[in-house]
């Protein structure tokens, strides 16, 4: 993972686990602290597809927190099969994690999973379910000022209270693979769709972290 620089120098933040390459690192969201968070499916080394086909060096595929001071690559979620999106809510206190691959069985995994981040903000506790898709399995998304959780799925744009309620849909005519707000407001949710982008103003603003 790495950072392009204004310059167009680009630093690296993360190549490495305890000394083993990383997988394809997909999603990143910094906290106020600056850390930063991301996951680490691996769909770049799976096939031609979506990167370059190699042998996986890591056992599994996590999410992890790179610290902003020693700059330290630590695992804080272990339980998930392909980590994909990820975002926190406006206060910080929860961690939204998309789980989006498949099982050994060859179920596929259509989750979004709610983790409780620890005091020190360092760690988090928990992962129950907190939506399933029904339209194609999630990808990115982002938190607007409401903690509501607005979605990439197979059929556009699904929108969630923060109890995991199904509140609306934004239909757009092919799959999309993830939205942000942008604007002086933040109140336009922009979408990456296959082919195309989208864009659509809202009554409401995204979170500074989303």
């Amino acid at each position: 993972m790495t950072r392009t620089e204004i310059d167009g120098s680009i630093s690296v933040i993360a190549e490495a686990w305890k000394g083993k390459r990383l997988n394809s690192p997909n999603d990143a969201v910094v906290k106020s602290d600056d850390s930063v968070w991301f996951t680490d499916p691996a769909y770049g080394i799976d096939s031609d597809n979506e990167g370059e086909p190699a042998p996986q060096e890591i056992d599994g595929c996590y999410v992890y927190r790179v610290d902003p001071a020693s700059r330290a690559v630590e695992r804080v979620i272990d339980g998930m099969v392909r980590p994909n999106g990820l975002a926190f809510s406006p206060d910080e206190k929860i961690l939204y994690v998309a789980d989006t691959g498949s099982t050994p069985k060859g179920e596929g995994l259509r989750h979004i999973r709610r983790f409780e981040v620890s005091s020190d903000g360092k760690s988090v506790t928990g992962g129950e379910i907190f939506a399933t898709c029904s339209a194609g399995a999630y990808d990115g998304f982002r938190v607007d000022r409401q903690g509501r959780i607005w979605t990439s799925t197979g059929e556009g744009v699904h929108c969630y209270e923060p109890d995991g309620a199904l509140i609306g849909k934004i239909l757009i005519p092919e799959i999309v693979a993830n939205v942000t707000f942008g604007g002086p407001k933040r109140n336009r949710l922009f979408i990456c769709g296959t082919t195309s982008l989208y864009s659509i103003m809202l009554m409401t603003n995204g979170s500074k972290l989303g």
